[in-house]
């Protein structure tokens, strides 16, 4: 039977916190090539390769943030019996895994997510982000309590899990400022030729777009696809095109980016699920994010 060194264990989760070995050692107080050898020595128990070098730094592989995440939860559960003992916290915080696919928008993440910080118990929310296809993996496990996705899950997959639909939201297109006034003058037919950023092709916000454009007989010249969406809003800051994003989140839109609305295009629906493996939702903080966005989160499309 496999015995889990915790010290070694300890010396792993210390360099991730730390982000690197030079750091680790100086909190450990120990000398490098002891934390060297401590995670070596892990690596040799778990038969698995915890990180590679990367431009001179150490990045988890897969396999290390899986083994990271559950180092974090054995040390913060430690830390709570110690606290627990000194008569500081007479009870233990709830704690919320939560995997976020790459193709949600981080601001459409955090409002989806804000109602957890206002619960009355004190929750502990842990957020990953990843493929859906990796995140629904960590699921089954029950490495996480919920996913939060822009799709649903695929007829095909091999996970058994639930979709519980938060809500959907229409399409706005944003750019600079001075493309943007531009191109209002005659939206959407101002688009024919215009630089666009678009999600990457297995997203469903891009499968959306590109059937409008159809239907529209519009042919933008496609200048950048982008799996991850802040990025994909960046180059849009720097002015590389017009792109889309989520109505309801279209003040933080032009807030954080410094760009204006172009147009809007109600009849492109994109939707949001919080996907769990339970077809009834249990964990408390789920229910308060599947509540919240229900009621007040998303707008209500017109007869609705």
């Amino acid at each position: 039977m496999l015995r889990l060194n915790y010290h070694h264990l300890l010396y792993f989760w210390t360099v991730v916190r730390e982000g690197s070995v030079s750091a680790a050692s100086r909190k450990l107080r120990v000398a490098q090539p002891t934390v060297s050898e401590q995670l070596k020595a892990l690596e040799e128990m778990l038969e698995l390769e915890l990180f590679r070098r990367v431009g001179g730094k150490l990045v988890l592989t897969e396999g290390g943030a899986h083994v990271y995440r559950y180092a974090d939860e054995i040390f913060i559960l430690g830390h709570e019996l110690q606290e627990s003992l000194r008569g500081r916290s007479s009870q233990r915080r709830t704690r919320l895994m939560v995997g976020i696919t790459d193709a949600v928008p981080k601001l459409v993440a955090s409002r989806i997510l804000a109602p957890v910080l206002g619960m009355k118990e004190e929750v502990r929310m842990v957020c990953h982000e990843n493929t859906q296809e990796r995140l629904l993996a960590e699921l089954a496990a029950h490495s996480l309590d919920v996913v939060v996705s822009d799709a649903p899950v695929a007829a095909d997959s091999n996970v058994r899990a639930y979709d519980h639909l938060l809500g959907e939201s229409g399409v706005t297109l944003f750019a600079r400022k001075e493309l943007a006034e531009r191109l209002r003058r005659h939206f959407p037919r101002s688009l024919d030729g215009v630089p666009l950023l678009l999600p990457a092709e297995n997203n469903g916000l891009r499968r959306a777009l590109t059937q409008w454009m159809a239907d529209a007989g519009l042919h933008p010249r496609i200048r950048g696809e982008f799996q991850d969406s802040a990025l994909l809003k960046a180059f849009g800051q720097l002015g590389a095109g017009v792109f889309p994003g989520p109505t309801f989140i279209e003040q933080e839109i032009q807030t954080q980016y410094g760009v204006e609305v172009v147009g809007r295009l109600d009849e492109v629906r994109e939707r949001f699920y919080a996907i769990t493996v339970e077809r009834r939702l249990h964990h408390p903080a789920v229910q308060i994010i599947y509540r919240a966005a229900r009621e007040s989160l998303f707008p209500r499309p017109e007869g609705g």
